[in-house]
């Protein structure tokens, strides 16, 4: 694990901290991160998806067109994938933070 992984793994779980607290800024930012591969960490359409969903449900405009966008990339499948990780996402840290 080089340096650059172990900033990628930093970065993202302080993210996802942020993001199990409900910021739509950091499910923004994961989003960015997943679908350019940015900070080390490799394209993952069907999570970059996943946070720019959650990133809109809570009010965050800019995420919707992104997620329009890479959806043109996705199969119907990967969008279902996408979804249903949301949704999982969102039960298990509303049941955490309730």
């Amino acid at each position: 694990m080089g340096n650059s992984m172990k900033s990628a793994a930093f970065l993202i779980e302080s993210h996802l901290s942020e993001a199990a607290r409900g910021s739509n800024n950091a499910y923004f930012d994961l989003g960015v991160i997943y679908s350019t591969g940015s900070d080390g960490v490799d394209v993952d359409l069907t999570e970059a998806h996943k946070w720019f969903n959650l990133a809109a449900l809570s009010g965050h405009d800019e995420s919707k067109i992104c997620r329009a966008e890479i959806s043109l990339e996705m199969t119907a499948r990967e969008i279902a994938e996408a979804q249903r990780e949301a949704r999982n996402w969102l039960q298990e840290n509303t049941r955490r933070a309730a």
